[in-house]
């Protein structure tokens, strides 16, 4: 783990390890709009370019899925990511939680807001998205994760 990285960010090294959970994308008046399970792997490499890796493998109940992998790069007190679905960057606030800015590039002209929160025994997490499309509110993801290991 780069010890920049942990300084700056302490609480975001608390996620380390892989989780599960379900993923909730809801419309604007709270119906449901698409539902899935969701494993993932976050890590923290020494060496390499990236202060952290993810790893998704996205699962539904009509056998569908997906995996993806992705890194973000340490600088200016930020974790920035640059994919091809999406980009953007995170922080952590004074009280540890983790915020992210994501411009989707794979829906043009959205992007989410994303606030994480792990539980103190750190063995739970929650993340909220609020999606904007064209600057309007357009949907929230609502997701509830455990730790595996």
């Amino acid at each position: 783990m780069k010890p920049d990285f942990a300084a700056a960010m302490p609480n975001m090294i608390r996620h380390q390890g892989e989780w599960e959970g379900t993923y909730r994308h809801l419309d604007r008046d709270g119906a449901l709009l698409d539902e899935h399970r969701m494993w993932t792997w976050c890590e923290f490499p020494d060496e390499g370019p990236f202060a952290y890796v993810q790893y998704n493998r996205l699962s539904w109940d009509d056998g569908r899925t997906a995996t993806y992998e992705f890194g973000g790069v340490y600088r200016d007190d930020r974790l920035y990511w640059d994919t091809d679905r999406f980009s953007g960057y995170g922080w952590e606030t004074a009280e540890g939680t983790l915020m992210l800015k994501l411009d989707r590039l794979d829906v043009p002209g959205a992007y989410y807001i994303e606030m994480i929160n792990i539980a103190p025994d750190n063995q739970t997490r929650a993340r909220t998205w609020q999606w904007f499309k064209d600057g309007r509110p357009w949907k929230r993801t609502l997701c509830d994760e455990w730790r595996v290991k």
